[in-house]
């Protein structure tokens, strides 16, 4: 099959998921790339043709695909386009959010024909409490590129895009996690959570370091920070994602959670990114 376009869609308020999707599609070779990023508005596009690879990266909350990246997504349309779908999680889990994206895309009409779970620098990472900091990194991009080539290889060897097989992503190599490790994890998680310690809902914010320069605002995915009110954040609107706090100049913001501690702790493990073709 000659498949001449790609299209690469990605949510990616703190750059994870874009530079492993990035990777992917450079790894592809095509010359005609689209990119329509969602991690700031939603996607206005014509239904996608069978004849364009898409390539559709978001990353994992709490082991689901983030809502407001299926509420930007949601317009998509596809008619048997063949995709690769992706999601990018913090070290710990993705659980259902695989199997979520999955659903999604098919729903819309997209034939999911490669699937791959990536690590990515956790949106709690700190310099103090470090979790897959700096991933992904330079191996990562190397197979995210990989994974490219092996799709395009796939698509090529098909006859048609009716022979292009769709995967089963549950089929997918899970994580290996050390047993003790995520017992512990677990079992601090719930002693949290009976202490009855209260948990930080949005960033917090040094007004002593706060220049107003808005850079917070205009990065926020979903409007929880106003400019020229940058030391409030709407706990309606904040997602958790830290894009503000990773982006903060002044490092004025922060987000001291005691998850982030248990999260490093525990999750030190180098996690390996899986794919299926």
């Amino acid at each position: 099959m000659n498949i001449t376009k790609a299209h690469l869609i990605f949510f990616s308020p703190t750059h994870t998921s874009r530079k492993v999707g990035e990777g992917i599609v450079h790894g592809l070779g095509l010359k005609e790339v689209a990119v329509t990023d969602v991690t700031h508005e939603a996607a206005d596009l014509p239904e996608m043709p069978a004849d364009v690879l898409a390539v559709v990266v978001v990353p994992v909350y709490v082991g689901h695909i983030p809502h407001l990246a299926a509420v930007r997504m949601a317009g998509l349309r596809a008619s048997g386009t063949p995709a690769v779908a992706v999601v990018v999680y913090g070290n710990r889990a993705y659980e259902n959010a695989l199997q979520e994206l999955d659903t999604f895309l098919t729903g819309k009409g997209f034939r999911v024909i490669a699937a791959a779970t990536f690590v990515g620098e956790h949106s709690y990472s700190t310099v103090r409490h470090p979790i897959a900091a700096g991933r992904p990194d330079k191996e990562d991009w190397e197979e995210a590129v990989l994974l490219g080539h092996r799709v395009m290889a796939k698509v090529q060897a098909a006859r048609s895009a009716d022979a292009l097989q769709k995967v089963d992503v549950s089929r997918i190599r899970r994580p290996k996690q050390p047993f003790w490790a995520k017992l512990r994890f677990i079992w601090q998680v719930i002693r949290l959570r009976k202490s009855g310690q209260p948990m930080p809902v949005v960033p917090r914010v040094d007004e002593a370091l706060c220049t107003h320069c808005g850079r917070c605002a205009a990065i926020c995915p979903n409007r929880a920070i106003a400019k020229g009110d940058e030391c409030h954040t709407s706990a309606e609107r904040c997602i958790r994602c830290c894009a503000c706090v990773k982006g903060c100049p002044q490092q004025a913001r922060s987000f001291d959670t005691p998850f982030a501690v248990l999260l490093s702790r525990h999750f030190k493990y180098r996690k390996e990114n899986e794919m299926l073709l």
